[in-house]
């Protein structure tokens, strides 16, 4: 049981080293862009992320009421 656990525990570790390392190696110490704007492929189909979404329909509602706003006043 403790063998297992000790192998268990060396590959664990070998795996947090040799990510540190790409990242060290790398330059920027920056990981992998996670958000989904950052993908081409969702970007090329028209989604965003959640907070993109949110501000760009904000910002539509909010025109959208400006303009009913500036019809209704005569």
């Amino acid at each position: 049981m403790l063998k297992l656990l000790l192998i268990t525990a060396g590959i664990v570790a070998l795996a947090v080293v040799l990510l540190s390392l790409k990242l060290l190696l790398k330059g920027d110490a920056r990981g992998p862009m996670t958000h989904i704007g950052a993908s081409k492929a969702m970007r090329e189909r028209g989604i965003h992320c959640v907070e993109s979404m949110d501000s760009i329909e904000r910002y539509q509602k909010a025109t959208r009421l400006h303009a009913r706003e500036r019809n209704n006043v005569k």
